[in-house]
């Protein structure tokens, strides 16, 4: 009977995992071995749940924090600094023109640590508190690396979508 219910539970869900986790990972086989991970935890540490409406998000923090786990192995979250521009402009009420999805697409193509940090702070709402706790770094380095996300996905927007209006 647990066996069905764990089933159950995983194809609930793993699509809305492997969503979470892609956004994190490029690698097909790092996004499986993180969702993988995450669901031996969901099920060995289910006891530590306190409060079952809040299982799904619980759920997604284990699997974000499993790709990080990933993530911090081989990034340099200092590395990009000095390489990106900073720019002190928000992104342009254009931009608000573009869908989700396009824009999920286009993390794909910055710094790793950029790319996490924007997930963590944007998408997942995070602090940048609880983000330098999480990769141990610092709160100005997670400030920085936000800014040259949004930088870079700007300018990856007016190079790819608005060039051919100028």
């Amino acid at each position: 009977m647990q066996r069905d219910a764990q089933r159950q539970v995983y194809e609930f869900l793993a699509p809305k995992l492997y969503a979470s986790c892609k956004r994190y990972l490029k690698q097909e086989e790092e996004i499986e071995e993180a969702l993988a991970d995450a669901f031996y935890i969901i099920f060995t540490k289910l006891d530590q749940l306190k409060e079952i409406g809040a299982f799904e998000a619980w759920a997604r923090k284990i699997a974000v924090n499993q790709c990080l786990a990933t993530i911090k192995k081989k990034t340099n979250f200092n590395m990009y600094l000095d390489d990106v521009k900073t720019l002190s402009q928000a992104f342009t009420d254009e931009m608000t023109n573009l869908e989700e999805e396009d824009l999920l697409d286009l993390l794909n193509h910055i710094p790793v640590g950029c790319k996490t940090i924007f997930n963590l702070f944007v998408i997942e709402g995070y602090s940048h508190k609880e983000i330098a706790s999480m990769l141990n770094i610092s709160e100005g380095t997670s400030k920085s690396q936000l800014n040259a996300s949004k930088t870079k996905l700007k300018e990856l927007v007016n190079n790819l979508y608005y060039q051919k209006s100028n």
